[in-house]
């Protein structure tokens, strides 16, 4: 039975550098702060909207209340759309990663 034994990084590796994944950390997180708050805009914003402006939330639109038009129809499109933003983003930010780290690479041989 062969056991491979766990390589350290070497020090040219900036992949593995503290620069190169704080600055992924950074940009990861501010992707999943602006899909959040996105998604609480309307999460916070319907029921506040119904408590503060009743009689425009209560008119009918294509047979429902705007109420009910944004929270039944219009709220899981909404979802998928920020789902699909976060995707897409997360795989440029992968993307970019990987072209940032084989020039760090490149600057440190």
């Amino acid at each position: 039975m062969h056991h491979k034994t766990p390589t350290t990084p070497q020090e040219n590796d900036f992949i593995h550098s503290e620069e190169f994944l704080h600055g992924l950390m950074k940009r990861q997180l501010k992707l999943s702060i602006a899909c959040a708050a996105a998604f609480l805009v309307l999460l916070i914003g319907l029921p506040l909207l119904n408590y503060l402006a009743p009689e425009f939330m209560g008119q009918r639109v294509g047979g429902f209340t705007l109420s009910w038009l944004v929270l039944g129809v219009l709220f899981f499109p909404y979802v998928w759309i920020i789902a699909r933003l976060f995707i897409s983003r997360s795989i440029g930010l992968e993307n970019a990663e990987v072209h940032h780290a084989a020039e760090g690479n490149k600057r440190q041989s």
